[in-house]
């Protein structure tokens, strides 16, 4: 992985605030941060959930992907617990057994947005900041236009703004084939569940093999995967054309095999405050577990950009 001169930059403030000031106000954990489970209820259902770091931290909420779990962020949660935030990772609406209600309508986007506010109000958030990756990262970009004045500071990973990502799919072949795999994950139940718990654990980059073996685990689970997949079905990605005012960080990747460059390049017309953008080279879709320590450090620096109150 190459890492530019100004990348170096912003990952290094990163370190030194952490190190030597703090981030954010917030305080560095006196004892070595350690994850542990949470439920969060509310009234879709219960949701379940890791955590790392004090109660009283500043709050990061983060939402994970397919086929991945909250416990995808798990080098970010240890990152932001040691620098004193208090981090939450949910499984979201499907992939936690307490809300996986049948039918794919109930896997549309506008109600994943929901489940944020929801499980923010179960906490008692008043105001956070949200990190998304993948599916994630599709809720993180809806519900930061949507809620201002409840989202400090959105980190979207891989995936662009859906007002970006759904015109590279009207207008970019590159997009097109890159998307094709979703074809296969629209087809009606069992055909691609069938498929893909016959091939076993994915072999995903960054992730061991009893990780992988623990996503495949709950997964294989009565009604998980095509509750995982419906979010698919139900979902085309037209129709939130909203931009984003609040303080924005987009991760990318040059070697992500589903996201076209043009939907990358696009996003930046789609957010109207302070903006940037980190293209990873030599790095896939998988960013936060392919290449977590610089995650976590370009997750940390713009934390720290952003004022806490």
């Amino acid at each position: 992985m190459v890492i530019s001169r100004s990348r170096r930059g912003f990952v290094k403030l990163a370190a030194a605030a952490v190190a030597f000031l703090g981030i954010a106000g917030c305080t560095p954990a006196a004892e070595p941060p350690r994850i542990t489970p949470l439920r969060i209820t509310t009234a879709a259902g219960t949701f379940d959930a890791v955590a790392a770091g004090p109660q009283d931290g500043r709050k990061v909420l983060l939402l994970h992907g397919f086929p991945e779990l909250g416990i995808e962020w798990e080098h970010q949660l240890l990152a932001l617990a040691a620098a004193g935030y208090r981090a939450v990772a949910p499984d979201q609406r499907g992939y936690s057994p307490g809300v996986r209600p049948a039918g794919v309508e109930n896997y549309r986007l506008d109600l994943a947005v929901g489940d944020v506010v929801a499980m923010a109000d179960s906490l008692g958030w008043k105001q956070f900041d949200l990190v998304g990756h993948d599916w994630g990262a599709a809720v993180s970009w809806i519900a930061a236009a949507r809620h201002p004045s409840r989202i400090r500071s959105l980190t979207a990973v891989s995936v662009p703004h859906l007002g970006a990502f759904a015109e590279a799919l009207r207008t970019d072949p590159a997009q097109q084939g890159a998307s094709k795999y979703m074809d296969m994950f629209r087809q009606p139940t069992p055909i691609p569940e069938d498929k893909i718990l016959a091939s076993g654990p994915a072999k995903l980059p960054g992730v061991s093999p009893e990780k992988s073996a623990e996503y495949f685990r709950r997964l294989s689970q009565p009604g998980a995967l095509t509750a995982a997949l419906n979010w698919y079905r139900a979902n085309d990605f037209r129709g939130y054309e909203q931009r984003v005012a609040v303080p924005t960080l987009f991760i990318a990747s040059t070697k992500d095999a589903m996201v076209a460059p043009s939907g990358v390049q696009a996003t930046k017309n789609w957010v109207t405050g302070p903006y940037r953008m980190e293209n990873l080279e030599g790095i896939g879709h998988n960013i936060p577990e392919e290449a977590p320590a610089v995650t976590s450090s370009l997750l940390l620096a713009h934390l720290a950009s952003v004022p806490a109150a």
